[in-house]
């Protein structure tokens, strides 16, 4: 079938969005609830940007990747909430064909390079924690910035690799999706082409970067754990693992869900299990990633101590 022939089809020039609810009531209900969720993202992640920056306590590898961090967060909740929020006031809840892959392409480039990053904070608190000495030596900023700038490359890659063949594939049949973002699988079933190929890509680009971040992250704590149990006082020990619970929780709150989520198969799920789990992923995880790392971190409470006290000295 020629590519003209695919533009003939008036099923691929958009897609319908079902979103969180079908009536009315509820969506007015629920808009409120989901923009005081994105204001609170753009605003913590955003405050936790500016307080890295501003304050020069905070100038160590471990918050330099944690800014960056956090302005994935900004980016992957902004692919998807903002069309989210315009459709609970609207009736048609349609999304265009380059509208949807590039809400996708935006939301998977920034997925895949949070696994990324997440690593290379994992192999920063194994470098801290196992090679103390040698840690300002081998954290150096270049390194730092090399890991920072591989890890959104990585993402990119494997972004556009996943989303231009997903997109070039034939839609001839129905265009509605069970969700309130272009949810990649559920666009690859709505496709008249056998997707054996595109379900191979995304497999083989989740394993090596999704998957293979995960394994890092794993030998890191192993080694982690290896040198924590080499201390010789409790108290070093409770320190040590202190400086890893936040990345910890990150971690295991970011990967949980997303393998709950695509490892299972759909058909085990119902449609409001499968939208609940899509909003803990992609709308709630980017807000409670700096508040997890805030309300554990005793550095950030001091550093924003001192911002407050230093901005009321320079008010007065």
């Amino acid at each position: 079938m020629s590519m003209e022939g695919d533009r003939n089809y008036t099923s691929a020039s958009m897609f319908v969005l079902l979103g969180l609810s079908d009536g009315k009531e509820w969506q007015l209900v629920l808009f409120p609830i989901f923009l005081g969720i994105y204001l609170m993202t753009l605003v913590w992640n955003l405050g936790l940007i500016i307080l890295i920056r501003v304050d020069s306590h905070l100038h160590t590898p471990m918050y330099f990747f944690l800014s960056f961090l956090s302005f994935l967060d900004i980016c992957y909740s902004s692919s998807t909430s903002p069309r989210m929020l315009s459709d609970f006031l609207k009736d048609e809840k349609t999304i265009s064909f380059t509208a949807c892959a590039t809400q996708y392409f935006v939301g998977c480039w920034m997925g895949q390079a949070e696994c990324c990053l997440l690593a290379a904070m994992a192999y920063d608190r194994y470098v801290a924690i196992g090679r103390p000495l040698q840690y300002p030596a081998i954290m150096a900023p270049g390194l730092c910035q090399k890991m920072v700038a591989g890890a959104y490359g990585s993402g990119f890659l494997s972004s556009l690799v996943q989303t231009v063949p997903s997109f070039h594939l034939h839609f001839c049949g129905p265009n509605i999706i069970l969700n309130f973002f272009c949810d990649i699988i559920q666009i690859i079933s709505l496709s008249c082409t056998n997707p054996f190929i595109i379900h191979m890509i995304i497999f083989l680009v989740a394993f090596f970067t999704g998957f293979g971040s995960f394994l890092f992250i794993l030998l890191s704590y192993g080694f982690i754990a290896v040198s924590i149990l080499k201390l010789s006082s409790a108290k070093g020990s409770a320190k040590a693992f202190n400086t890893c619970a936040s990345h910890l929780a990150v971690v295991t709150i970011f990967y949980g869900t997303g393998l709950f989520m695509y490892l299972n198969p759909s058909s085990s799920h119902s449609k409001n299990q499968n939208k609940g789990l899509s909003v803990f992923y992609v709308i709630l995880i980017p807000m409670l990633n700096p508040l997890i790392y805030s309300l554990r971190n005793k550095e950030i409470k001091e550093a924003l101590k001192r911002v407050v006290k230093r901005t009321t000295h320079l008010s007065h």
